[in-house]
């Protein structure tokens, strides 16, 4: 009996690419959210927009933007906040070395903070962790089509 190598590996791969796209925001993602984020970014931090309009004071207070929602938490990941999730989280494998400044908040232990990470990225889909801005600014450029088409995440 032949097996054909693509038929083996379709064995092994498949059920990593059938993991990540089973992954939703209301199953995967909120959870960790909840968990790890919602003291700063919960239902009673302003959403966004009202946000940034008082950014310094409410940085001040530790109160960040609203993100507690699929649509709140999306505005961080696509627009008009685009990437800023992906560049606070990183684990600065993505940033020169130098971890984003919430990526402490998500976990515990190095392992933890690696899990939940992982997690977001695979829900994100394949391709889209990218640190990159709707506008350029500074060393960060603007977002192109074919990186957005890569957001794949399933509420």
């Amino acid at each position: 009996m032949r097996i054909h190598l693509s038929a083996v590996a379709a064995l092994f791969v498949l059920p990593l690419v059938v993991q990540a796209q089973d992954l939703t925001w209301r199953k995967d993602i909120e959870p960790i959210v909840k968990s790890k984020c919602s003291a700063c970014h919960g239902a009673n931090a302003p959403v966004y927009e009202d946000w940034n309009l008082d950014r310094k004071n409410l940085e001040a207070k530790n109160i960040g933007p609203r993100m507690e929602s699929y649509p709140d938490f999306m505005r961080h990941v696509v627009w008009p906040a685009t990437g800023s999730v992906m560049r606070r989280l990183d684990d600065g494998k993505n940033a020169g070395g130098k971890p984003g400044n919430m990526y402490a908040f998500l976990g515990a232990t190095d392992d933890e903070r690696a899990r939940n990470l992982a997690t977001l990225k695979s829900w994100l889909g394949d391709g889209a962790w990218n640190l990159n801005r709707w506008e350029a600014r500074g060393s960060v450029p603007a977002i192109t089509k074919e990186q957005l088409d890569k957001v794949k995440a399933k509420y």
